[in-house]
């Protein structure tokens, strides 16, 4: 979870006490904070200087310099990642059809490049490590994560890999099925709510020594402290204020793809010929009868052609 995020959460969850006022002027001037001293602050939200420090800590921080410091900094680094297509309503009420198009296709591109910054091809390395020594993998995740976790688990079984998602109600089962030589993945966009699914499956895993795998938004946050791999989901939507979930479905569907293409390049030549022959026996009664899709029996590709 972003600290923009953070600071929108608790916004949401003080009532109307002054960290809401506070964090509304935060989320309001959140382009120009560094402009504002904290009497400026202060004097604009009809508090203190004292609640803009209680403010901060309530976030972790030491006071409200370090929170400022810090704000600051994930604002600079969204605005030198990002262009002018906001994630949470990249198309307006009178945007065109060309516009769309264009805005949504800006939109999942920037997403993508933003989550390729993001992954550390040793954490990849790591995770696929776990994934091919593990005896059992599972993947806990609430819609629509889960459904983008069928795609994984689809793909997974082109190559001979069960991955385990559990139906509605049924995680906490599926968890404490897990035993220690198993794995699990949890999707997570907040990566907070750890007394609800998907993350209320980390005491059954604990308990069992089974490493979790978390894909999650950046910054600090539960899933994060308490998985034994992360990978980071592109973090730019709100977590409320928005169309829909465009940037993060993207950024999460490409973290798996990498995993399932890692996952497949430890054993190219086995899982490319197991995938091939399965697809031969399973679709040649679908496209049997269509010339354009036949295929002529051709040798697998060498090493050198792979690269």
């Amino acid at each position: 979870m972003t600290l923009a995020q953070r600071v929108e959460e608790l916004t949401i969850s003080s009532g109307g006490d002054s960290k809401r006022t506070i964090g509304e002027f935060v989320l309001a001037k959140r382009e120009r904070l560094r402009e504002f001293t904290t009497r400026q602050i202060a004097d604009e939200t009809y508090t203190s200087k004292s609640a803009l420090v209680r403010f901060a800590k309530a976030l972790g921080f030491s006071g409200w310099s370090e929170f400022a410091k810090q704000f600051v900094s994930e604002q600079h680094y969204r605005d030198t990642h990002y262009s002018d297509v906001d994630p949470n309503i990249p198309f307006q009420e009178n945007s065109s059809t060309k516009d769309i198009i264009n805005l949504m296709c800006s939109l999942q591109m920037e997403s993508l490049m933003d989550t390729a910054d993001l992954i550390k091809p040793w954490t990849v390395d790591s995770v696929v490590d776990l994934l091919e020594r593990s005896n059992r993998i599972a993947l806990f995740g609430m819609s629509p994560n889960n459904l983008l976790g069928e795609l994984f688990r689809r793909r997974m079984l082109t190559v001979g890999r069960l991955v385990e998602i559990p139906a509605l109600g049924d995680s906490g089962l599926l968890a404490a099925s897990l035993r220690e030589g198993d794995c699990a993945i949890i999707i997570s966009y907040s990566g907070n709510s750890h007394t609800c699914e998907p993350l209320n499956v980390l005491r059954f895993l604990e308990k069992n020594h089974v490493p979790a795998i978390g894909i999650t938004s950046c910054g600090t946050n539960f899933l994060r402290q308490h998985a034994t791999y992360t990978l980071s989901i592109s973090s730019q939507e709100k977590l409320f204020s928005k169309i829909s979930t465009f940037a993060t479905e993207t950024s999460i569907l490409y973290i798996l793809n990498v995993l399932f293409s890692a996952y497949f390049a430890r054993n190219f030549q086995e899982n490319f010929k197991e995938k091939v022959d399965m697809g031969r026996v399973l679709e040649y009664q679908r496209f049997s009868n269509i010339s354009e899709l036949k295929e002529d029996p051709s040798p697998l590709p060498t090493e050198s052609e792979t690269k």
